[in-house]
């Protein structure tokens, strides 16, 4: 790196800082991300899987946030195509009139009125209001706009009848997998990095000490010193943690932080997926919460619960009180799925990093984000708060614009028209992506499932990571009860800042949420960490058994037996 490019210390390797790593890597600003855990290992993993605009924030009349969500969610639907896809919803409707008077004390905040109503389910005047104004702030012309449905109408979703009357439906979009999208935008930043001629670091499991002018990246373990680095500025970045970041930093500040719990749940109920007929669901619990029902592969994915939480939200897990809340709410909606918690393949929590702000309810609190400056710091710092997974582009811009500003430099690039790594020359309609997987799995003598497992994976760079492997092995010795060869895998470990077994299980490998992991596979996996130097061969055993009691304990996930 030349004198004259300065250093950035990113602490937090979620969604935001990957996406202000990237930003920051087009200015030709060195990057050096470092996180005490995983990448994607909070909040991004935990999340709703959405890309949307938030309809719901149209309420509490943040119309700003409404505007630029859905300017976002337009964006990556065409830079990243490879992850976010259009999702129809259609929302329950039970009455006409309803929720009106809730609706008036949300937009002027008057809180006290809101808790002496009593709570009702938002009416068929009010929902179309609102996707009215989703459809105008959107101007989106690749979606359609929002309609109204009986509920009779073919393809509906089969929602209890004595309890609704209507469906609306309108358009967002879903993100399968965020944790790949994290690693997609770091693989852009080192490209980036690559062409400006700056440095680009990475460090998981490690933590860093501010200490005067320098930042010390240590091994939590050992304590052992890694790295000194010498930062222009430092940006945290940790979510719902960054309180303790900076108290670990030894910054004094007020409370920031004020997460909530979010929890969900997968379930591979047939009955379930026969009611929704394969579409989305946005609907209301009784106690007015929302409550997302979305298709999920050959599963539903089920959430959210919204409660206030404190602890480490490393530890957050999802109660046996959140789970029958959300299979009793899905029985309400959809009384043919007859769910109960034998349907329950595996359930999630994370901890929304949502700005402290008093007593408001953890519904009213803003999803907004902004970038909090803290003075009489021996280094420029600054903390993130909130942010969510639509608009972590745009936080990224708003972010280093600010840096750039500070280091005294114009902003140069911008990521507002870059591809995400895995997007180029995507296939333009479901036929031609047919066509192309086709067309891979004949090249490469893959079976067509393993093309749609590393699909979901790279995108387009699937066959760029295929044609950098010795083909003869590639069908021949795949993972144990699973479809992913063993060469991609230990592509994966060299390429994408693997460390631990439960980062390839949990965020690369995305095998968290396939229903065929086995301790075969998992033990396959840490041979092959073995192989690249990461696992003693002495721990292999020791890591398995781990990794099968956090899947057990932090997900209920059942992992086969040999």
């Amino acid at each position: 790196m030349s004198n004259d490019q300065p250093l950035v210390v990113i602490l937090g390797g979620g969604i935001n800082g990957a996406a202000i790593a990237r930003e920051l890597a087009l200015q030709g600003i060195g990057i050096a991300l470092v996180d005490t855990a995983d990448l994607a290992f909070g909040a991004t993993a935990y999340s709703s899987r959405l890309i949307h605009g938030g309809l719901r924030y149209l309420e509490y009349g943040e119309f700003d946030l409404v505007r630029e969500s859905l300017a976002e969610r337009t964006r990556l639907l065409r830079l990243a195509p490879q992850f976010v896809r259009p999702l129809e919803l259609f929302i329950p409707v039970p009455n006409r009139l309803g929720g009106l008077l809730q609706s008036v004390a949300r937009f002027f905040r008057i809180e006290r009125w809101e808790e002496a109503l009593t709570p009702r389910a938002r009416g068929l005047w009010l929902v179309r209001i609102g996707l009215w104004l989703y459809d105008r702030y959107a101007r989106d012309p690749t979606l359609p706009h929002h309609r109204t449905h009986a509920l009779d109408q073919a393809g509906m979703p089969h929602v209890d009848a004595r309890r609704y009357r209507w469906l609306c439906s309108y358009y967002d979009a879903q993100i399968r997998f965020p944790e790949r999208f994290v690693v997609a935008l770091l693989e852009d930043a080192r490209r980036a990095a690559i062409e400006q001629g700056s440095s680009f670091q990475v460090w998981t499991y490690h933590r860093a000490r501010l200490a005067g002018l320098t930042v010390e990246i240590l091994d939590p373990a050992t304590s052992a010193l890694a790295a000194t680095l010498q930062p222009a500025a430092i940006v945290n970045a940790t979510g719902a943690w960054v309180d303790a970041t900076l108290q670990r930093l030894a910054i004094n500040e007020r409370r920031l932080m004020a997460g909530t719990k979010g929890s969900h749940l997968l379930s591979s109920n047939a009955r379930l997926r026969e009611a929704l007929a394969g579409q989305g669901i946005y609907a209301e619990a009784d106690d007015g919460r929302p409550v997302f029902l979305l298709p999920f592969g050959d599963s539903t994915l089920v959430g959210t619960t919204d409660l206030p939480y404190s602890g480490d939200p490393a530890n957050a897990v999802a109660s046996d009180e959140e789970i029958d809340y959300l299979l009793a709410t899905v029985n309400e909606i959809l009384p043919a799925a007859q769910l109960t918690r034998a349907d329950v393949d595996l359930h999630y929590s994370g901890v929304r990093p949502l700005p402290y702000v008093g007593s408001e309810t953890p519904g009213a609190v803003t999803r907004r984000h902004w970038l909090q400056e803290h003075h009489n710091t021996p280094v420029p710092l600054y903390s993130v708060i909130g942010g969510k997974l639509t608009t972590c582009r745009s936080l990224a811009e708003q972010t280093v614009a600010t840096l750039c500003q500070r280091l005294g430099r114009q902003p140069t690039a911008t990521s507002r028209d870059r591809v995400v790594p895995g997007g180029e020359n995507y296939p333009a309609s479901p036929d031609q992506l047919a066509a192309e997987l086709a067309r891979l799995a004949e090249r490469f003598k893959l079976p067509l499932t393993s093309i749609h497992s590393l699909w979901a994976l790279f995108g387009t760079r699937t066959e760029s990571v295929l044609a950098a492997l010795d083909p003869q092995p590639l069908a021949t010795d795949l993972v144990p009860d699973t479809d992913l060869p063993r060469s991609v895998v230990r592509w994966v470990i060299e390429h994408e800042f693997v460390a631990r077994l439960g980062d390839l299980v949990e965020r690369r490998l995305m095998l968290l949420y396939d229903p065929r992991l086995s301790r075969r596979a998992l033990r396959a996996l840490a041979e092959l960490l073995n192989q690249a130097g990461k696992l003693p061969a002495a721990q292999i055993d020791g890591e398995v058994d781990a990794a099968i009691a956090r899947l057990r304990d932090h997900f209920g996930k059942r992992v086969v037996a040999d």
